[in-house]
């Protein structure tokens, strides 16, 4: 056959480039991380990185790390050269880059230039390769380290352009790439600058809680604070991490974050076992918050299955699997009645009238002034702000309220005052220090007699009359049970909350919410202990479905039939279903076996049987457990309490929802401005 006849050609170098760079560099968040991890592999405990247009005009890494010779430098940017890689064993990958496509790639679309100085140079070097045309090398000026800036991405191949986002975006990707990466180094301070994004900083955190430390820094306060450890090994493989409170909770997957080997991914196996992990916990498509690290052989493990290494295979998945299921669940039980902090948080800042505008307004009023200084006749004078509307007179007094104290009657207090003088001359004689006024005050005008005040209490007596018996016991309370986590009962209001004081607050519990978890587990650990009944069929069911799924279902027939279900196969497309648990009473057949196979064709494994027992289980908890409106005695809300501190997961109630909220003493004073 003739060369003109052949329709099969040779790429060249720059075309070969510019695929490459297609499946390396996706947006400019990609090569973020890819210079980010570049400079970690270097050893670098200080990385900056500056961008411009949502990473488009200009992506700028500077770094301390170990730097490149100038022979190195020439050979960083051409393919397939690296330092990372061990020809005779390609599974042993203990770097985060070892392609040795990066570079090339970003330089094949985009102006990129390197200067970088090693240890053992006088200086440093610079080299830049624009739309894959490399330049010659030349002298510069640089600490030890690498500066890589990369310009105008994209600009060899314009119709990438029209696939971004918007500059926002781009930017939220970025830091997003900037997060995961700082979560697994806390070792390594990261500054993410530019002119069109704001500042994030993570400093770098040495010692024993470096990571929870980190993951403060990175996710917030409320994570670290409602978070617990993880550390779990299994044959050769390492867990670690935390694992939030079930009652810390989100509306979809993104605060869930898996590293292997130091790598950030984004592996479906190892999402559906923190959904697993958390079934028992969260309803109603509610997602937990997980950090975890998994350590373990780089043979055990192939990250080259992705171009952008994202997704990873382990070799022995279910094994991972379950070592991830049983260290949360784990974890989760030791924390006990354990619920998170955020709900007594929330509380305060609700019952906070606008915060600072409000102390703001209260001070001026005292000095006769304005907020910000100014006179009260001034033209721009100041207006609360509307979550803020003061609904009684600055001038008003306490001593109005119909819920005002009655700790003597009126002839007692006309009779005699505190030291023995009449309350007549009292309030006749001129203290030290003052001056008696010269008129009644309009305060005093103001206030009611106190004759007046029984009858006004009387008729708001229906208002202030509780809804239940306030006080749980007259006497001072058990010290040992103020001592206990939830302290001691002390008051039932509406009929459905309990208060409780502790050693330094006070706590309030949801009876209802609490005594249906408390049901829930004692139902549980009955279906542990006597297993599952089952229901036979008088005729099996059978199901028709792709060979595929009747094939999986089969896999899984010994685990399906310990929670009840019984199946075998009932030809090559077809399923038989001979019995089913009892629990369920007379579900749809045909719907749960789909069901059950769809999980198996997508995670690898099926939690769907469990999850329909368990949620018959907490909906039979909910309907035998103390209702809302029952009034309880006194000892039996001391009951509920300590049953509470002896049951896991009791700070949460079926559906994922605190069941109690603590609020510290120190809080409930600053709200009083006592602190």
């Amino acid at each position: 056959m003739s060369d003109s006849s052949t329709i099969i050609k040779q790429l060249d170098e720059a075309t070969i480039n510019k695929i490459a760079a297609g499946e390396v560099v996706e947006r400019p968040a990609s090569v973020v991380k890819e210079l980010v991890e570049n400079a970690i592999d270097a050893q670098a405990d200080r990385i900056e990185i500056i961008t411009a247009g949502g990473g488009k005009n200009l992506i700028r890494v500077v770094d301390n790390g170990l730097g490149m010779t100038r022979d190195d430098l020439q050979m960083a940017v051409r393919r397939h050269c690296t330092s990372k890689l061990d020809p005779d064993d390609l599974m042993d990958i203990r770097h985060l880059g070892f392609r040795g496509e990066a570079l090339p790639s970003i330089g094949s679309i985009a102006r990129l230039g390197i200067t970088s100085r090693h240890a053992s140079e006088s200086h440093a070097w610079e080299i830049a390769v624009e739309g894959g045309r490399e330049r010659a090398l030349k002298p510069a000026a640089l600490n030890i380290g690498t500066r890589i800036d990369v310009k105008d991405l994209f600009f060899s191949t314009p119709a990438r352009l029209k696939f971004l986002k918007s500059d926002r975006a781009e930017n939220m990707a970025i830091s997003e790439v900037i997060k995961r990466i700082a979560m697994a180094n806390p070792k390594v301070r990261f500054t993410l600058t530019g002119e069109d994004r704001s500042r994030l900083d993570y400093a770098n955190v040495n010692g024993p809680d470096a990571h929870l430390v980190r993951m403060g820094q990175v996710m917030g306060k409320a994570f670290r604070d409602n978070a617990v450890e993880i550390d779990a090994l299994r044959d050769t493989v390492r867990l670690t991490g935390f694992a939030g409170l079930p009652t810390l909770n989100r509306a979809n997957s993104l605060q869930q974050f898996v590293f292997v080997n130091g790598r950030p991914v984004r592996d479906k196996m190892m999402l559906g076992a923190i959904r697993g992990a958390y079934a028992d916990y969260l309803f109603g498509g509610r997602h937990p918050c997980v950090v975890l690290f998994i350590d373990l052989d780089p043979h055990e493990v192939d990250v080259n299955v992705h171009p952008t290494k994202a997704d990873v295979r382990f070799r022995d998945a279910g094994h991972i699997r379950g070592l991830v299921v049983g260290a949360i669940r784990q974890a989760i039980a030791a924390a006990g009645h354990r619920a998170t902090n955020t709900g007594g948080s929330a509380t305060l800042a609700a019952l906070r009238p606008d915060g600072v505008r409000a102390t703001e307004a209260g001070n001026a009023a005292l000095s006769g002034g304005e907020p910000d200084g100014r006179s009260p006749g001034s033209s721009s004078a100041y207006r609360p702000a509307p979550s803020y509307q003061p609904t009684k007179p600055l001038n008003w007094d306490w001593r109005q309220s119909v819920y005002a104290p009655q700790t003597a009657t009126e002839g007692q207090l006309s009779s005699e005052s505190a030291e023995g003088a009449p309350l007549q001359e009292m309030q006749e004689q001129p203290q030290d220090g003052f001056s008696a006024p010269p008129a009644q005050s309009a305060l005093a005008q103001s206030t009611p007699s106190m004759s007046a005040m029984p009858e006004m209490q009387g008729r708001m007596a229906d208002v202030s009359t509780p809804s239940a018996d306030a006080r749980a016991n007259d006497s001072l309370p058990d010290p040992a049970a103020l001592g206990r986590p939830l302290g001691a009962a002390r008051a039932q209001i509406h009929e459905n909350y309990i208060i409780a004081q502790t050693e330094d607050g006070l706590v309030i519990v949801d009876q209802h919410a609490a005594h249906e978890r408390l049901v829930y587990e004692k139902l549980k650990a009955s279906l542990a202990a006597k297993g599952i009944a089952r229901q036979g069929m008088l005729i099996p069911h059978v199901v028709e479905m792709e060979e595929d799924d009747v094939e999986r279902l089969m896999g899984a027939t010994e685990e399906l039939e310990r929670l009840g279900l019984a199946l075998e196969s009932f030809g090559p497309g077809a399923v038989a279903v001979r019995e089913t648990p009892a629990i369920l009473g007379k579900p749809n057949i045909e719907r749960l076996v789909r069901d059950i196979a769809d999980d198996l064709a997508e995670w690898d494994k099926t939690s769907r049987v469990e999850e329909k027992i368990l949620h018959v289980a907490a909906t039979m908890a909910c309907h035998g457990s103390v209702r809302s409106g029952r009034r309880l005695r006194a000892e039996e809300m001391d009951a509920l309490l300590r049953e509470m501190e002896a049951t896991p997961h009791s700070g949460q109630c079926n559906h994922g929802r605190p069941t109690y909220v603590e609020l510290k003493l120190s809080d409930i004073e600053r709200l009083f401005s006592r602190s």
